[in-house]
């Protein structure tokens, strides 16, 4: 392991184009509860995701609007979140009709994007 003073992850950053969309797809997934954010000149919400993952929510322009993204999330730049179970997120994503895909390398997990393209990857860890 580096030793080189980095003690974890503070936080995750995603641009969404639709702030109150995003919002309840995060809440509804993930039971994600609203964190107390500064005033920063452009909208956007802190959410804590459990497990010690915070994630903002940045409703700024998209840089990458337009790019063609992977159908495969594992093959696009993503977030990974050890979960106890992925069976419990895959059927709770298909009740809400999100389209998911599983990894490709026989590991268990679970890949999805967020309204906005994000791609999310949920790794079973229980």
């Amino acid at each position: 392991m580096a030793e080189n003073g980095v003690i974890g992850v503070d936080h995750i950053s995603f641009i969404c184009d639709d702030l109150p969309k995003s919002l309840a797809f995060y809440q509804a997934v993930f039971d994600a509860v609203i964190l107390p954010r500064p005033e920063l000149g452009f909208p956007g919400v802190w959410l804590d995701l459990g497990g010690g993952v915070v994630l903002h929510l940045l409703n700024l322009p998209n840089p990458d609007a337009g790019v063609p993204r992977p159908e495969h999330g594992g093959r696009d730049k993503h977030i990974a979140l050890a979960v106890r179970s992925t069976a419990e997120f895959a059927e709770k994503l298909a009740r809400m009709a999100v389209v998911t895909t599983r990894s490709r390398s026989g590991r268990d997990a679970l890949f999805f994007r967020d309204p906005s393209g994000n791609a999310i990857e949920l790794l079973g860890r229980g």
